[in-house]
């Protein structure tokens, strides 16, 4: 029976049905997190053998002792993972510390989550990026924006979801970053391009053989989400676009990605992009090798009819999707909405006029608030009319 440590199992609270697919098809299942056991869902504690509890994972050495403690009881460990971007990192020291070579180990993750690395993965692929520089100092910064024009971006150069992200559109933006910014971080400043934000999501077998895909449709900047408190609606497509799956599968084969989840991100051009391409045509934005985040896994499923967790279980187990895809597809839908505001129909009202057609709904964790939102809403839409009739519904405020 082979061994699958399974990092944080229980967040976000949808991840554990990663270990009972990984457990359908045989593993030994193995989990390390920080919460207490009796506060797990029953459906994760069927499924792990055994679970650590570290209290404090943000310690490295808390997770090699846990990591160590299983080794010593049950053998070598042949699978480490938490498909979680906040763990990538130690993921892969924890693999090459344990000789784990079924995922990325040591510095080679720095290509899955430096944005500056990203680019090489891309350029690999044949995909012409947005022009770039790592930030080092005024002078640099004032140059390269003559060059490619106000206005900018600047975000950290490793880092997840909107924080510490600046938007550059006059001079005196340039002194407001210098005094804001953490001198401990790096950053990299890029040419601002106007696009919608498409994903291209999926498993890759062990060749970098795409075996599953979708894509979803994002709000334009999550950053403004963030501070202007907006509402978040975004939506998983009944199909993915053909010109985005034909570079979406180019670009995992270029980075070499084997056996992991992916979610691509990609700019739908709305306005020209100089030397970029024209209206409609795709620009890559950064790479993300893990699932997207909150419940996006599960959109996924209600618009393609599919259980993702068990077909990553499946090319973990099989090297293949042992699913078949003979259901219908539809255009899934996430509706948000914050705490403290008023909404023109209350949440009873979406509930009631939605009946049979979401989902899935509830409060998202703490944590996800600032980006998400509070509270959610899935459904599931055979056209995009309907679609945009529960965004119109949900997001109306009194």
């Amino acid at each position: 029976m082979k061994n699958f440590v399974f990092i944080s199992p229980h967040f976000p609270d949808s991840f554990y049905r990663f270990c009972v697919a990984l457990k359908k098809n045989g593993f030994r299942v193995l989990g390390i997190g920080d919460q207490p056991y009796d506060s797990l869902n029953p459906e994760l504690k069927d499924a792990l053998t055994e679970y650590y509890l570290c209290i404090n994972m943000d310690c490295f050495d808390n997770e090699v002792n846990a990591v160590k403690y299983f080794e010593n009881k049950y053998g070598h460990i042949d699978y480490l993972e938490s498909n979680n971007e906040y763990w990538l990192d130690k993921d892969a020291k924890l693999r090459e510390m344990f000789g784990i070579t079924t995922g990325p180990i040591g510095k080679e993750i720095d290509f899955y989550n430096h944005k500056s690395l990203m680019k090489q993965g891309y350029e690999k692929a044949g995909a012409k990026t947005a022009r770039w520089i790592l930030v080092s100092d005024k002078e640099a910064l004032e140059k390269f924006i003559k060059e490619v024009d106000y206005p900018v971006f600047i975000k950290p150069d490793h880092g997840v979801g909107a924080e510490g992200t600046y938007k550059i559109e006059k001079p005196a933006d340039i002194d407001s970053f210098f005094e804001k910014m953490n001198k401990n971080v790096t950053y990299i400043c890029e040419q601002f391009i106007s696009g919608n934000i498409i994903s291209f999501d999926g498993i890759c077998d062990s060749k970098s053989n795409v075996v599953f895909c979708a894509s979803n449709f994002f709000p334009p900047s999550i950053a403004d989400i963030v501070h202007e408190q907006k509402d978040v609606f975004y939506f998983t497509y009944p199909h993915v676009p053909k010109d985005l799956e034909e570079i979406g599968r180019k670009v995992i084969k270029a980075f070499g990605v084997k056996q992991r989840f992916f979610h691509l991100e990609f700019f739908r051009l709305t306005a020209p992009a100089k030397g970029l391409g024209k209206i409609g045509d795709i620009v890559p934005l950064e790479t993300n090798m893990r699932p997207a985040g909150g419940y996006t896994p599960d959109l996924i499923n209600f618009a393609n009819s599919s259980n993702v967790y068990q077909i990553y279980a499946d090319v973990i187990a099989f090297d293949e999707n042992r699913q078949k895809d003979e259901f219908d597809h539809y255009y899934a839908a996430v509706a948000s909405r914050r705490d403290g505001f008023n909404y023109l129909h209350s949440d009873e009202d979406v509930l009631n006029k939605y009946k049979g057609i979401i989902c899935h709904h509830g409060r998202y964790a703490k944590i996800f608030a600032d980006a998400m939102g509070d509270r959610f809403f899935m459904a599931k839409f055979k056209n995009m009319e309907d679609l945009e009739e529960f965004r119109e519904y949900t997001e109306a405020r009194s």
